[in-house]
């Protein structure tokens, strides 16, 4: 744009704030903060004589009044919002190739602008939106050849779509931000760190919070700095910035003297003095517990707008307390109930997606061909294909699904997809049941499973209903996904420290009676009590599985066949799966296979696969017979 001829007023020196520096910077975060727009254009002036040319043409202002820059015109402001708009509806319509969940949290802000036209509580604000974009493509790219080349970021429009959608949406009444919680879960590579670096200094410095606190927490020391260390380096890479943001050359912290902002890195639990205005949790996966998570969530009651920015790819921990925020944020983009405060957006694969094509690469990884090479990542997803071993990982760093263990032995997506809440035993009394038990130590899980075969075109298809047991003593914090099941009747809690050993044997025998069961398999290490129990009182021949490779290789192996060719169901308990996606196991010098936990993962319970695994090798024969390998009593 060329530059405009203007009279200019004189403005006081001593009434410059940061505040309208940033404006003319990255553009007004909502009302302008100028009383005059002759004010602005005197300060513009100001400045232009202030800073170097290149710097200045990126600066908001410079689109609007022009500016002394030699070597052509400005480049037109990027009209931020609408490409996250267009985002949205491409990615809803199909023209973007997207999973479920990006298709819902995509639609869920279209769903939202129609309401805002009609007068909602939540108003979408272009300018609020917009500014949070224009800041984060000033920072400089500080890894790989765009770094190299001294190139600065240029955001892709899933990028774009988070910020609006973020920064974009208030609450109409007081034009504070809507949402107070992110939820980002992306695979690796996909630029996620450095978009939470920049979130980062926009919370320090560019949002009118006065001594704000953003703080980057991991679980570990070098966890954290993955966020700050982008940080800190786009602070020191850009000295201009720097100077306009009012932050001196960085240290351990990234700090603002004139009003006592901070950024910096917390590790474990923060002090309780602490007061986050931004608290950002990376690789929330790899937490054990959501203490630095609820203690900069409570800390946060004293700021007007602040963000707990949770960012992740998927893991292997599925009780922690990762899967369960993602839980409840798949609840709440599928419409379950409403937290009108809470953003989050899943990239992934759809239940059915076939993994091993090159194709399915796009849909999960949305930098691809940007931050993450798709050579890269078709010859990661090819030597997955040819060593089993490695599909864990691939699948969960690269496609961001969730994994029951780091190599896990069973398909558990396909499991999923084979699970029917609306199965009941009572369908299938009549056909072949049998009945298996795997008790606990006291103080543990003690699983049955009522299993039923049915012949459907020839080939035999199984049906499984677990019932699991533990003492209420084990439903602690440091175990919240055993609160939620219990209250949704998943998991029977017993009054105590230790099970109930005498509701177990009423309620097998029950169910042993109800589903006339020919036999009851148990582990004969602590169930011989209630075997004997079950021979006496009902007509199923109790029938001891001994725990060994030779005995459970062969339905172990028999299960993982009938998980690929969908010919085992069950009613989607949320308890099995999860003990499901928490068997190992690797072939001996038999090529015989058992079923473990991973080692040290002593909270990854695998009671009820077992239990399934002792069922499946009953109900694969017809009836016992004597000359069989196994104690019958």
């Amino acid at each position: 744009m060329p530059r405009i001829n203007r009279k200019v007023r004189v403005r006081p020196q001593n009434r410059v704030t940061r505040a309208q520096i940033l404006e003319l910077l990255i553009g007004p975060n909502g009302k302008t903060v100028f009383a005059l727009g002759e004010d602005a254009e005197a300060l513009w002036a100001d400045l232009e004589t202030t800073y170097s040319p290149a710097f200045i043409r990126t600066w908001y202002a410079a689109s609007l009044f022009g500016a002394a820059v030699p070597g052509g015109s400005i480049p037109a402001p990027k009209r931020f919002a609408e490409i996250a708009r267009e985002y949205a509806e491409r990615v809803v319509d199909g023209r973007i190739d997207a999973c479920k969940w990006t298709k819902l949290a995509c639609q869920r802000h279209l769903d939202d602008l129609e309401r805002d036209a009609a007068c909602w509580k939540y108003h979408f604000d272009v300018s609020k939106a917009e500014r949070i974009c224009r800041f984060l493509e000033l920072l400089p790219h500080v890894k790989g050849g765009w770094a190299a080349s001294g190139e600065y970021m240029a955001l892709q429009p899933w990028q774009i779509f988070i910020l609006c959608v973020l920064f974009g949406w208030v609450k109409a009444d007081t034009g504070m931000r809507r949402f107070s919680l992110a939820y980002i879960e992306v695979p690796r590579k996909n630029g996620k760190s450095q978009l939470a670096a920049g979130i980062g200094l926009y919370l320090l410095a560019c949002d009118g919070e006065f001594g704000s606190e953003v703080y980057s927490g991991a679980t570990t020391e070098r966890q954290a700095h993955e966020v700050f260390r982008p940080a800190r380096q786009m602070i020191e890479k850009c000295p201009e910035l720097a100077r306009v943001l009012g932050c001196p050359a960085p240290t351990k912290r990234i700090s603002r003297p004139e009003d006592l902002s901070r950024f910096e890195v917390v590790v474990g639990k923060p002090g309780d003095g602490a007061s986050p205005h931004c608290g950002i949790v990376d690789e929330y996966h790899e937490h054990d517990s959501d203490t630095l998570f609820d203690t900069f969530r409570t800390g946060m009651g004293a700021r007007r707008q602040p963000l707990l920015f949770v960012i992740t790819t998927a893991g292997d921990n599925t009780t922690g307390p990762c899967k369960l925020l993602q839980g409840d944020v798949c609840r709440i983009l599928q419409g379950e109930f409403a937290r009108e405060e809470v953003f989050g957006i899943i990239y992934s694969l759809d239940l059915g997606d076939d993994w091993s094509l090159p194709e399915v690469l796009a849909k999960a990884n949305p930098n691809l061909d940007a931050s993450v090479f798709r050579e890269f990542l078709v010859t990661e997803q090819q030597a997955a294909i040819r060593n089993p071993r490695k599909q864990g990982v691939f699948q969960t760093k690269h496609l961001n699904i969730w994994v029951g263990a780091a190599s896990n032995y069973f398909d558990v997506n396909r499991w999923q997809e084979l699970g029917d809440s609306k199965l009941a035993p009572e369908q299938f009394i009549g056909d072949a049941c049998i009945v298996s038990g795997d008790l606990s130590t006291k103080r543990d899980f003690t699983a049955r499973i009522v299993m039923f075969k049915r012949r459907i075109d020839g080939k035999d298809h199984y049906y499984v209903f677990p019932r699991f047991y533990l003492p209420s003593a084990q439903v602690t914090p440091e175990a919240p996904h055993y609160k939620d099941w219990s209250a949704q009747g998943w998991i029977r809690t017993h009054e105590g420290t230790t099970v109930d050993f005498g509701t177990i044997e009423d309620e097998t025998v029950a169910d042993v009676t109800a589903y006339n069961a020919t036999e009851f398999a148990f582990d004969p290490w602590n169930a011989s009590p209630l075997a004997q129990a079950v021979g006496k009182r009902t007509t199923a021949v109790p029938v001891e599985i001994i725990q060994s490779a030779k005995l459970l290789s062969p339905p172990m192996k028999e299960l993982d066949v009938l998980i690929a060719d969908g010919r085992i169901h069950h009613d989607a308990s949320p308890v099995l799966t999860w003990m499901m996606g928490n068997v190992m196991a690797k072939e001996d010098a038999n090529e015989n296979v058992f079923p473990r936990k991973e080692a040290g993962r002593e909270e990854n319970k695998i009671d009820g696969a077992v239990a399934t695994i002792m069922a499946l090798s009953r109900a694969m024969v017809a009836v016992p017979s004597e000359a069989e390998a196994i104690e019958v009593w």
